[in-house]
């Protein structure tokens, strides 16, 4: 009497091909989802991480709130980082809040 029509065809039993069907277009955008913005972002943060663990003396740096400096002091493994940020102005930022560093790699010239 008050049964709407989607609710009968439900107790008819569906195909598995219908159900393939239905979740296809979700299965679809998650996947164009993860190669679009979860890989890439992923890939950053590798090289981020990298960058962070090889900082050494002369660096330049930019920090999370914007500070860009030279680094000083750098120890392996140490969370902390000497960055100059003004003529004989030093500041200890620690090693995470590191954003970028702006000294450009050495190209690879092999021919």
């Amino acid at each position: 009497m008050f049964i709407s029509p989607a609710f009968a065809q439900a107790a008819t039993g569906g195909s598995t091909y219908s159900t393939i069907f239905q979740f296809a277009p979700l299965v679809l955008m998650f996947g164009v989802f993860y190669v679009l913005l979860i890989m890439p972002s992923q890939k950053q943060q590798k090289q981020l991480k990298a960058r962070l663990s090889t900082i050494k003396r002369g660096d330049k740096v930019v920090t999370a709130g914007g500070i860009v400096g030279v680094v000083k002091k750098a120890a392996d493994g140490a969370d902390q980082v000497d960055v100059e940020i003004a003529p004989n102005v030093i500041v200890a930022v620690v090693r995470s809040t590191i954003t970028s560093v702006l000294t450009p790699e050495p190209a690879n010239d092999k021919v």
